[in-house]
């Protein structure tokens, strides 16, 4: 038994739900909106490769080493969940700490830059700190990926380093990672700042 257990995370702007192939045909859908696919600094599953990424996720969760979500909006008239737009995790668990690392995150297009991203990352810090009691998260991007790293920066956590040549990219070349994160006693100065950066989109 695991802290990291399926839950689902309730928001104003979004629902992060436990991954399930049942949302194969609206996780297409999502990543089709801007072909996410083709963005070279990050890595989303092309409509062809969907249900294999659906696949990977929930063996590493069967492993426990990984707890995914499907991103839902939240439907503004009832609350309930709307169209999927994207995925996330906990990953890299370490359950005995706890500590985990949120990343493999990817949102549709026309979702970016509406309060999506912020919220999910607010729901997911909040049980993890609050609920599962972690004195740290973890959050990594390609160095290159300029617009995650000031997102991740955004959010309050402090970069620890950078790992060179840390990984390859499906494409073989390999990559220089950049490591963020946020401990315990830090939480509540970025759960302010996330919270008041949603309250100015009500």
């Amino acid at each position: 038994m695991t802290l990291f257990e399926p839950i689902t995370l309730t928001g104003r702007h979004v629902i992060l739900e436990p991954l399930s192939p049942d949302h194969h045909d609206g996780l297409v859908e999502a990543a089709t909106d801007g072909e996410l696919w083709n963005l070279w600094y990050t890595s989303v599953p092309s409509p062809d490769g969907m249900a294999a990424e659906i696949n990977r996720r929930l063996a590493l969760q069967e492993q426990g080493s990984m707890l995914p979500f499907t991103t839902r909006l939240a439907d503004p008239a009832t609350g309930g969940p709307g169209r999927i737009i994207g995925m996330t995790t906990y990953m890299n668990i370490d359950a005995g700490t706890p500590r985990a690392e949120i990343g493999s995150t990817w949102n549709a297009a026309s979702a970016q830059g509406t309060g999506t991203n912020p919220e999910s990352k607010l729901l997911m810090l909040r049980h993890a700190f609050e609920t599962l009691g972690c004195p740290a998260v973890e959050f990594r991007t390609h160095w290159l990926n300029h617009q995650s790293r000031e997102a991740i920066a955004r959010l309050g956590a402090k970069q620890d380093g950078v790992l060179r040549n840390h990984s390859r990219t499906t494409d073989g070349v390999l990559r220089d990672t950049v490591v963020f994160s946020i401990l315990e006693h830090e939480w509540p100065m970025v759960r302010a700042g996330l919270e008041f950066r949603l309250a100015k989109r009500r």
